[in-house]
């Protein structure tokens, strides 16, 4: 790893950490305001130093990230998770609702199977 500096750009920082797979990315999605440092939003350049917290928007999620340690260089996968401390939320499981299936080769449902199937997803969006 490479000596601690006193300060470490955000976006040096976020792909260094493996956040981003490249830095251009992590500059943009700065420059999106995807990143957040101490609930403010951040610019690429931003300075950040040990204890502020970063909430990175990825994937439709929010992930959040306490920063132990400065690194401005990529390094592997476990030095980089001893760099950060991850805080994010556990996401909710996604429900995939029941669809009826009905066998293949038996046509068009009749009047009784539809309204069957109508009472089925009805059941399920309620629940």
């Amino acid at each position: 790893m490479t000596p601690a500096a006193s300060s470490t750009r955000v976006d040096a920082w976020l792909w260094a950490v493996r956040a981003y797979k490249t830095r251009s990315a992590a500059t943009a999605a700065c420059r999106a305001g995807h990143v957040r440092v101490n609930d403010r939003p951040a610019k690429a350049a931003q300075t950040i130093v040990p204890g502020d917290v970063l909430r990175v928007r990825q994937h439709g999620f929010d992930r959040i990230l306490e920063v132990r340690q400065l690194i401005s260089k990529r390094v592997g996968a476990e030095a980089a998770a001893r760099c950060y401390a991850d805080h994010t939320p556990e996401r909710p499981r996604e429900v995939v609702p029941m669809v009826p299936v009905r066998d293949r080769g038996t046509g068009r449902p009749t009047k009784k199977d539809r309204r069957e199937m109508e009472r089925l997803r009805d059941t399920i969006r309620k629940a």
